[in-house]
Order: C-alpha cells, then sequence, then structure tokens
C-alpha cells in the first residue's frame, strides 16, 4: 500500500501520526510517499533534507518501503540524489513514482532508475492514463527484463484492468480505487458551502473497489499467460 496525503496534489508524505496508525492496523507491505510538497519534483537542498528526515522516521517505524521521484532541471533523473536516498533507505524497498512520467526520455530515464537501485517504477507510460500509455508501458516492461518492476498506474479502475492487464503484462497495478463519501455532519453553513470547496462529500479509497481490481486482474492474467 502506498500511503499518502493530499490525494489532490497527487500525494505529498503523510503525517507521522497517519503512518504509524497504518503501521499498527495493517500487516500487507506499507509504502508511504517522500514528497514534500506538491508541484515539480526538483527539489532544494533544505527539501531533500526534510526527504532524508521522512525516510529516517519510516525506517523507525517499521516500514517496508518508501516512494520518491526526484527530477533535474532539464527533465532526466537526477540519479546521484535518487541512489542517495536508495541507499539511505535500505534495507527499506524504494519505489521511483510518477516523476519518470515528466521525464523527456523514458527509455533513458528507465536506464537512470535501475542505476540508481530503486526496485520498481511507477509509470502511466507517459499518458494522461494508464491506458493512454500502455504501449509505451509494455514496452518497458520488455526494456526492464526482470532488473526492475514496471508498474502501471493512473487512472486503473476495475473496469478497465482486464484489457490492461493483456497489453502491459504488468504484474502490479496501482490505484486510488476512490468512491464518493458523504458527511455524517446534520449541519451545513450555507454560506460557508457556497464560498469554498465543499465538505458535504468527497472521495476516498473504496475497499470494494480494490477487491474488484484484484480479482478481475488475476483472472484476466490467467486467461491470457497463465498461471497466478
Amino acid at each position: 500500500m502506498e500511503l499518502c496525503d493530499n490525494l489532490h496534489d497527487g500525494g505529498t508524505t503523510p503525517s507521522y501520526g497517519a503512518i504509524m496508525q497504518a503501521r499498527e492496523n495493517i500487516s500487507i507491505q506499507l509504502y508511504p510517499i517522500i514528497r514534500p510538497r506538491g508541484g515539480d519534483f526538483l527539489y532544494e537542498d533544505h527539501e531533500f533534507e526534510v526527504m532524508m528526515r521522512d525516510i529516517a522516521f519510516c525506517k523507525k517505524a517499521g516500514c517496508d518501503g518508501v516512494v520518491i521521484g526526484l527530477l533535474t532541471p532539464c527533465g532526466d533523473v537526477d540519479v546521484s540524489r535518487t541512489r542517495l536516498l536508495v541507499e539511505y533507505a535500505w534495507p527499506m524497498g524504494v519505489t521511483f513514482h510518477r516523476a519518470f512520467d515528466r521525464c523527456r526520455d523514458p527509455s533513458a530515464a528507465l536506464e537512470d532508475v535501475i542505476s540508481a537501485g530503486a526496485e520498481r517504477i511507477l509509470t502511466s507510460g507517459q499518458g494522461l492514463t494508464a491506458r493512454d500509455g500502455a504501449g509505451v508501458i509494455a514496452r518497458l516492461v520488455e526494456k526492464a527484463a526482470g532488473r526492475i518492476g514496471i508498474m502501471a498506474g493512473s487512472g486503473v479502475r476495475a473496469s478497465g484492468i482486464a484489457e490492461l492487464v493483456t497489453q502491459t503484462a504488468c504484474t502490479e497495478y496501482h490505484s486510488r480505487a476512490q468512491g464518493p463519501v458523504k458527511s455524517k455532519m446534520t449541519y451545513h453553513n450555507p454560506l460557508v458551502e457556497a464560498l469554498g470547496p465543499s465538505e458535504t462529500t468527497w472521495e476516498q479509497t473504496d475497499p470494494r473497489e480494490v477487491a474488484e481490481i484484484l480479482q478481475r486482474a488475476e483472472k484476466a492474467w490467467q486467461e491470457a499467460f497463465g498461471g497466478s
């Protein structure tokens, strides 16, 4: 599970409390995102220091890994800083997130992330969604040749997972699997509601959608490639 705060910004580092709460209540692998702010993936020195400290906390908290992504001004993977974070995170695993999709050359970026020591790349194949970038994702899986995991993500839903499995041959998929949640508040100030974002409904991960994605993905893999 990738644990994020501020999904509307693409995900930022969750609070220490959220990380500890998750670690104490789930037994599956837990990977908090290490991203100090929204926006681009070009970080100042003080932001890099924040990332180092957050990784140290995740290691102390017993997390299984972290999710990072750092770029250079010209749109390449920041290999030196990525390698530093990978080494600092050890023995935790490291996923390189969709900063990959902002790189100018996905083939070169693939080799850069491999050389930096990450264990997987999360990517939409540089498309708006994984479905749009399915061809690129499939080529990345082929070029990776088992040297690194390729995880397809962005817009992954139960309704389209079977097609994505057969198109990309990825063995890992990333989804928010979000669904609407209605507030249990009985009073809402109408003036405030008119002036700002609604607090009556919002989106969060729906466990039913997660279960359906998993079920359909496994079925599609067995039908297309055999085995589990």
